[in-house]
């Protein structure tokens, strides 16, 4: 009998101890940031939360992203918008997927549809969790370039999409200062084919690609997003509700090719990353300031700095959310793409740093939270 227990206690040793162990070691396996590597989560599993963002909630962090597949087949949504927890940045706890693509291929968020960059944020009077998100219906490639919506009681979802849609029809944008106004549209006569797709566009609602969302001091929110083919970012206010456009907004950059925006608030200034409009493929990083979040938004050129600034180290901006434990730093989220196996890409997260008032993003192989305190 001894020589059973015994016997039983080595075979539980040999089979379940390592797991334990490695279930400890998961929980906090990291201590730092290293941009560009497999980055795991607490199943051992790496991240799959491409073009996401990040949303605190009572000192917790939740990761929202796509959920990517291997294969080309990959680049369309198979599966939906996945989510992660943490609570140092470092280490994420796998939530599953808060927003499930639909077996329904009549729904707007049919499985195998387009569904990229979303973005969730709190609304604080009606306790419930937004989702935006740029979507293109099955089958159409990039033609439908809508901004879709679903929303949750819980950070970690089930999300319930509740419709899709082209943002602000029949709206001209607000011209709130004098060199907004030297750029006003005259669908009479459009000034350029940037001013040609946005009038072509006015009946049905404005194209809507590459997106954020942003929420005020004020509790205001601001979707801000690719337009007119992706030549201009329109920047358009949100409902009290957070789940429609009020029809106020503004064009940023006419005609200039920006997407991927990300957004932030610093010392009383707006702030706002960008990229250029290349495809899958990196491109400079472009960065603009503005007093009001009405404008005017002033292009300052390529944040960041050092070998490999040119192309951004190789990733595309997609978020910038405010780094713990810091008064007033910030974290710049990028995605590593790899269209051929979107499944493997990586993540970019660099510190953001202020020279005389100037944005810098520099390369660090290795970095952690004590960045701002050195």
């Amino acid at each position: 009998m001894l020589l059973n227990l015994k016997k039983v206690f080595t075979i539980f040793l040999v089979l379940f101890l390592p797991l334990i162990f490695h279930h400890a070691f998961a929980q906090q396996r990291y201590n730092n940031f290293k941009p560009g590597k497999i980055w795991e989560d607490n199943k051992g599993k790496h991240i799959n939360a491409h073009g996401g963002g990040v949303t605190e909630i009572d000192g917790v962090y939740y990761w929202y992203g796509e959920h990517k597949v291997a294969g080309n087949i990959g680049n369309t949504a198979q599966v939906g918008v996945h989510c992660y927890s943490s609570k140092d940045l470092y280490n994420w706890k796998d939530e599953g997927i808060a927003l499930k693509v639909s077996d329904d291929l009549s729904s707007d968020i049919a499985k195998g549809c387009i569904l990229e960059r979303p973005k969730v944020v709190f609304n604080k009077r009606t306790k419930k969790f937004v989702m935006w998100f740029h979507l293109e219906l099955l089958g159409k490639g990039y033609e439908a370039a809508r901004a879709g919506v679903a929303i949750a009681d819980r950070a970690s979802g089930p999300f319930l999409f509740a419709r899709s849609y082209r943002p602000n029809p029949n709206k001209l944008p607000v011209y709130p200062n004098a060199e907004s106004q030297k750029q006003a549209v005259n669908c009479s006569s459009p000034a350029n084919k940037s001013d040609g797709f946005f009038c072509r566009d006015m009946p049905g609602g404005q194209m809507a690609r590459d997106m954020t969302v942003y929420v005020d001091d004020d509790g205001k929110a601001y979707h801000i997003f690719s337009s007119e083919e992706n030549f201009t970012l329109h920047l358009a206010e949100l409902s009290d509700d957070y789940l429609s456009h009020t029809g106020k907004f503004i064009r940023i950059y006419i005609g200039q090719q920006t997407e991927a925006p990300a957004l932030f608030k610093k010392d009383g200034k707006y702030y706002m990353v960008g990229s250029g409009c290349t495809g899958w493929a990196p491109n400079p990083a472009r960065w603009f300031v503005a007093d009001s979040i009405w404008g005017p938004w002033k292009y300052m050129g390529n944040p960041c700095i050092g070998e490999g600034s040119a192309l951004t180290f190789g990733g595309q901006s997609t978020h910038i959310f405010k780094a713990p434990g810091t008064k007033n730093q910030f974290i710049f989220m990028a995605d590593q793409w790899t269209p051929k196996n979107p499944i493997d890409g990586k993540y970019l997260w660099l510190p953001i740093d202020f020279n005389e008032g100037k944005m810098e993003i520099s390369w660090n192989d290795r970095w952690d939270l004590s960045v701002w305190k050195k």
